[in-house]
């Protein structure tokens, strides 16, 4: 069994994480627990539930939600176990019902959880306190993020500093052009560490080395929070043209938003850097604004342009398995084929999310060998991959500490 407090005390700074942090199921347990269990995990576009009933399914750990649209327009979330012997509602990963209904013995639930029905179940049944368990949930400007802690921690820090930035983006005038989910054979902070650097482009991403600046400024996190002056008047570039661009990130370093420039003359995430879809989604007057970065750990990472957006949602599934879901967002009135064509509009993230899961499984089966010692980062290239270790190591070790405390 991983002694998590002692691999946490003997942490080096500015290193990788020791073998059991990416391969252990205590670790892994921990992980869902402390991180996954407790904080808002971003879950999918309000767009992709377009009409009352739509809804989708996802699993966090042990965990399943159901999110749906109301009668009212609401999007809600609840717990997928019915009430009666807790047998999933919804089956399917995503749909449209009138009504919940239990597969099971047909215990049915309207679209706000409600128990509206349920045979033979005697005089004193109080159908009021049986309907699905809810799970929090906020709508940020269009992205819908969920929360499984009892007691959700505050979200409202973390949508004041992101909505003006988002608001440009129109991201409820959206639509899903295409979804892509698969299974990275790695733990979930591989994943981010990946992601959270740009050391590797060079040699593993021609496609997207097209339109993303290979400077580590654009992807990292400067130690001292400079921004160098060629940054700077990015940053008021857009500012002036109405569309919020400076680096910001939380005290915590667990969100940030920066809208940073694409490599010249790229104006978005396509082979020849032109943009991808001739309706854009938004109001970004400046066509080379670059794309707006947010993330927010540990679940998502986003690029906002000004033609099109994608999100990223990261769901681990194992200690060495996670699920990396990439969707495209286009204007709710493109038309495939006129608008855009969804092969040039898909083909640069597709290839580098599948350079990425063979980037990130070769690093866990590496990590996997007894010869494993966690090297240093390079304080150039990877200080984004440092702020995020450091994240997840004093959120682990924070939540962790008063059990510690506790258990004496």
């Amino acid at each position: 069994m991983a002694n998590i407090h002692e691999l946490l005390a003997h942490r080096a700074p500015a290193h990788a994480l020791q073998q059991p942090f990416y391969v252990s199921q205590d670790v892994y347990q921990a992980d869902l627990e402390h991180i996954f269990y407790r904080d808002w995990l971003y879950a999918i576009p309000a767009c992709q539930l377009i009409k009352t009933g739509s809804y989708v399914t996802m699993r966090v750990g042990a965990y399943e939600i159901v999110i749906v649209r109301g009668r009212d327009g609401e999007i809600r979330a609840f717990h997928n176990s019915c009430r009666h012997r807790g047998s999933i509602v919804c089956k399917s990963r995503e749909g449209q019902v009138a009504k919940l209904v239990c597969p099971y013995h047909q215990w049915t639930y309207d679209l706000d959880g409600k128990l509206l029905w349920a045979s033979n179940m005697g005089p004193d049944f109080d159908p009021t306190q049986h309907g699905l368990k809810p799970v929090h949930l906020r709508n940020l400007k269009g992205l819908i993020y969920v929360c499984l802690a009892p007691t959700a921690p505050d979200f409202d820090a973390f949508a004041r500093m992101a909505s003006p930035y988002l608001d440009v983006h129109d991201l409820n005038d959206a639509k899903v052009a295409h979804t892509s989910t698969f299974i990275e054979r790695a733990n979930w902070k591989l994943v981010w560490e990946n992601n959270r650097e740009c050391y590797h482009c060079s040699a593993n991403h021609p496609a997207l080395c097209r339109s993303f600046p290979l400077d580590p400024e654009i992807a990292g996190v400067s130690p001292d929070g400079s921004i160098s002056a060629k940054l700077q008047a990015h940053f008021d570039r857009c500012a002036s043209a109405g569309a919020p661009a400076q680096f910001m990130i939380s005290d915590d370093g667990q969100y940030r938003v920066a809208r940073m420039p694409l490599e010249d003359p790229a104006v978005s995430f396509t082979m020849d850097g032109k943009a991808a879809v001739a309706k854009k989604l938004g109001r970004v007057e400046l066509p080379d604004a670059g794309s707006l970065l947010m993330f927010h750990y540990p679940s998502t990472w986003n690029h906002f342009l000004p033609d099109h957006s994608l999100t990223f949602r990261v769901t681990p599934i194992s200690p060495m398995e996670t699920e990396v879901t990439t969707t495209w967002l286009v204007h709710k009135d493109a038309v495939e084929g006129v608008d855009y064509d969804l092969k040039r509009l898909t083909e640069v993230w597709n290839a580098t999310n599948d350079e990425d899961r063979e980037i990130t499984e070769t690093n866990q089966r590496g990590i996997l060998s007894p010869a494993y010692q966690p090297g240093p980062y390079s304080p150039d290239w990877e200080s984004g991959v440092i702020q995020f270790v450091d994240w997840y190591a004093g959120s682990l070790e924070r939540s962790l500490t008063p059990l510690a405390i506790a258990a004496e």
